[in-house]
């Protein structure tokens, strides 16, 4: 566990890479991200020698805080809801992250873990808030967390996030209306 003032120097880096990141992409400076946590370039090497060790640390952290929003919203909203609210969450998450896709998916092995990472954080927290909307009957059953992960991300494009809520208020409303509409024996039969 590091001691409290290196721990604030990390939170600083990750929350001024986080910004830097979302405003001009992953390729930003080192000096810029910093600057921005009132530190020095050193002390950004001491705790992320490389690059992708602060794109992977600043990765894991978005997915991790928009994880933890699941229960929360599940806890205190409807199911239809915080499935919405969750989703609308998760929109904020991809679309700021500029330039990351491409590290992601550059071949750096330092990366390879972040997709496993990803997909075993956020798939059980959407699978939980979709079968709670099921169990709701407010959408059809069958929705796969992983599919709905990539259908939404595939909407979203930096600086088009209200684009990307039309889409996905359109998609749930067509998952609210084959609900609607799927008579409770045919319900039955699909599961």
């Amino acid at each position: 566990m590091p001691r409290a003032d290196a721990q604030r120097n990390i939170d600083a880096l990750l929350a001024a890479a986080k910004e830097e990141f979302a405003r001009t992409g992953v390729d930003v400076g080192v000096r810029a991200i910093a600057a921005r946590a009132g530190v020095g370039t050193a002390t950004l090497y001491r705790h992320f020698p490389l690059r992708s060790d602060l794109i992977s640390a600043v990765f894991r952290r978005e997915i991790d805080a928009c994880a933890q929003e699941g229960p929360r919203l599940s806890a205190t909203h409807e199911p239809d809801r915080a499935l919405e609210l969750w989703l609308d969450r998760y929109i904020d998450f991809v679309a700021t992250k500029q330039g990351l896709a491409a590290a992601l998916h550059s071949g750096d092995p330092a990366y390879s873990p972040l997709a496993t990472y990803f997909e075993e954080r956020l798939g059980p927290v959407l699978q939980t808030l979709l079968q709670n909307a099921e169990a709701a009957g407010v959408i059809p059953g069958g929705v796969a967390a992983i599919d709905l992960l990539g259908t939404v991300a595939n909407l979203c494009t930096p600086g088009a996030e209200d684009r990307a809520r039309q889409m996905v208020a359109l998609l749930l409303d067509g998952l609210r209306y084959r609900a609607a509409s799927t008579p409770p024996a045919a319900a039955d039969m699909n599961a």
